[in-house]
């Protein structure tokens, strides 16, 4: 079952924990349907989070992240590397959650350890920027509640963010084989 808007609307913090878990859908141009258990997800809480887009305010790039709850938020890292994040809470908080890892359950054949990882295995770039999760091509479903214990360290990459670098809001499966990140931290 698909998950419904109000699961969105939700803190990020708590939704990149519950995320742990579900199954992420994709369904490229041709039809076929990519699909990947989700493993590991980072917390960004708006425009006080230092690591956060949001931190400059509603641009053209941060719109989406002001909402509605339930959209994508694509951008690039690098120039080159999409990175897919699920908007949260509620409109006009610019919270999100970045999509880290996704165990490849069915038509992934490239490594998904790793944002702009996952998003090639998938074929996922910023066209789909705003793309609705509840729609037909994005989605996200329920799935049973993981076996693995749920950890929970601080985010990597975000060395600039001052003391928000070691806020603990990165959420993974672990020992799960798909988690990315140095060893130490899975």
């Amino acid at each position: 079952m698909r998950l419904r808007r109000s699961f969105f609307a939700q803190p990020a913090d708590r939704v990149a924990r519950e995320l742990l878990g579900m199954r992420l859908f994709f369904r490229r141009p041709e039809g076929v349907v990519a699909v990947g258990r989700i493993v590991e997800t980072e917390a960004y809480l708006g425009p006080r989070d230092l690591a956060s887009h949001a931190r400059f305010g509603r641009t053209k790039r941060t719109e989406v992240m002001f909402g509605p709850p339930g959209h994508a938020y694509v951008f690039l890292i690098y120039g080159m590397h999409s990175c897919l994040n699920v908007v949260t809470s509620p409109r006009g908080e610019a919270q999100a959650v970045l999509l880290r890892a996704l165990e490849p359950i069915r038509n992934l054949e490239l490594s998904t350890r790793g944002p702009g990882r996952l998003c090639r295995a998938l074929g996922v770039d910023r066209r789909l920027n705003g793309e609705d999760l509840r729609g037909d091509r994005l989605w996200i479903e329920r799935a049973p509640p993981p076996a693995e214990r749920i950890k929970v360290t601080a985010r990597i990459g975000v060395d600039y963010a001052g003391h928000w670098k070691r806020r603990r809001l990165r959420y993974l499966l672990a020992g799960n084989a798909w988690v990315s990140g140095p060893a130490e931290l899975r």
